[in-house]
């Protein structure tokens, strides 16, 4: 028999009813985020003096089931081992990593809350939030992407001056593809003093081709072309503009060249310059020095920046050109091109600065018919841009002879190879046009 205290004695046991000796230690608690101090039992504490043989050993601490709610955050100290706590991205010493921790809305630590710490559960508000901001991200691009072209249309549209300009045409010839006649207006400013045809001449006359597939094809016809206006015999064609507007040149053009024309596109030659001064000039190249005074032009040769004015001299010059009205018709050409490639650049297109002053001072010199809406705008000028390039299709009606006498003064003829020409721009058959094109040069 052990006696009462005896240190021999075996835990959880007693040798009388009277033991005093705590069955399970002190009876501390502690808190999440508490750090119980360690204890040490006095020989006072183990060993009771007499007298305090009747006091009942301490109550057994109820576990954590059988506690009241408010009371479920206190658990004994040794069922967690070191007393160390940690929040969402720290890791506690001496515990199990690979166990989850989970913590309550006070944040103290404890196995009864189900809610993970930290993370989880604001991590997929995060990931939910993301994709709804990249998607209105996208959806706002997509608006600009469709706006903007838009407005720029519309700007377009509300400026230009349309006409019925192909009420007489469609009668003849066909076309693979889309065929712009476009056509430079002015007044009778430098016109031939041997032609007594009177009011407004059409002093560049071009066919632009522009394929559903392949390169697109810039034809001039020379404005002193001997062929027959319906209605009025062989004159110059510039003169079917003045006799009959451009209803009348377009029949004429369809009828000369057997290509059936779809679209009708007009600007004046004075809205060279206002096009011109904004894109912010463009670049051109005379092949020699021009000193032109009834056109006011005075420019040396070699590639230079023209401003709005001087560019229209240039387009208008003839008289100091040798190659007389065929030298100016491949100076517009080169001229309309630098206007359309630069505006089609992005540095234009995508700056609303110059975009939008652009479309205004175009659509004003623009005349088209009234069939011709955004899409087709829209697709002249990419067909002009892409004529400007290394690779382009552009080039001049071929001429026997460029001054043929006749009763309406100095005219020029065509050659027998135009017909070729015509044959290929109207079957979008780009290796016959070049071939035509080597010939002829």
């Amino acid at each position: 028999m052990h006696g009462r205290g005896y240190p021999g004695a075996m835990p959880g046991r007693s040798s009388s009813s009277d033991m005093s000796e705590p069955q399970w230690g002190p009876a501390r608690t502690f808190r999440a985020g508490r750090v119980p101090t360690a204890h040490t039992t006095s020989s006072a504490a183990r060993f009771p003096a007499d007298g305090a043989a009747d006091e009942p050993p301490p109550a057994r601490p109820a576990a954590a089931a059988d506690r009241f709610p408010w009371q479920a955050d206190e658990e004994p100290a040794a069922q967690y081992g070191p007393p160390h706590t940690h929040r969402a991205g720290r890791a506690a010493a001496g515990r199990d990593l690979r166990k989850p921790a989970y913590r309550n809305d006070t944040g103290n630590d404890f196995p009864s809350q189900l809610r993970p710490a930290g993370g989880p559960h604001r991590g997929r508000g995060r990931r939910r939030r993301r994709p709804l901001r990249r998607g209105l991200l996208v959806l706002l691009l997509l608006l600009l992407l469709v706006a903007y072209p838009t407005l720029l249309a519309t700007t377009v549209m509300k400026s230009v001056t349309k006409t019925d300009a192909l009420a007489e045409a469609g009668q003849t010839g066909h076309s693979r593809g889309r065929v712009y006649l476009v056509v430079g207006s002015d007044s009778r400013a430098g016109a031939n003093l041997n032609d007594d045809t009177p009011g407004q001449r059409a002093d560049t006359i071009m066919l632009l081709n522009v394929p559903w597939t392949g390169p697109s094809t810039l034809v001039s016809i020379p404005r002193d072309s001997y062929v027959e206006i319906p209605g009025h015999g062989m004159r110059k064609i510039n003169a079917a503009y003045a006799l009959g507007g451009p209803s009348l040149l377009a029949s004429t053009v369809e009828r000369a060249t057997g290509v059936q024309v779809d679209d009708y596109v007009e600007t004046g030659l004075g809205g060279f310059a206002g096009m011109v001064d904004a894109v912010g000039g463009v670049e051109l190249c005379p092949d020699r020095d021009m000193d032109d005074k009834d056109a006011g032009l005075h420019v040396g040769a070699g590639c230079q920046q023209m401003n709005g004015a001087t560019a229209l001299a240039y387009a208008r010059a003839r008289h100091s050109d040798p190659r007389g009205d065929l030298g100016r018709v491949e100076r517009q050409r080169e001229v309309l091109a630098a206007i359309v490639h630069k505006s089609a650049t992005p540095g234009t297109v995508l700056n609303p600065f110059s975009a939008f002053p652009l479309a205004r001072s175009g659509g004003e010199a623009l005349t088209v018919d009234e069939s011709t809406g955004p899409v087709d705008l829209a697709r002249f000028v990419l067909g002009m841009r892409s004529v400007t390039g290394e690779d382009a299709l552009s080039m001049t009606v071929p001429v026997s002879n460029p001054a043929l006498s006749t009763p309406h003064g100095v005219a020029v003829e065509w050659a027998d190879s135009a017909d070729e020409l015509f044959a290929a721009l109207a079957d979008s058959d780009t290796d016959r046009i070049r071939q035509v094109a080597e010939s002829a040069n």
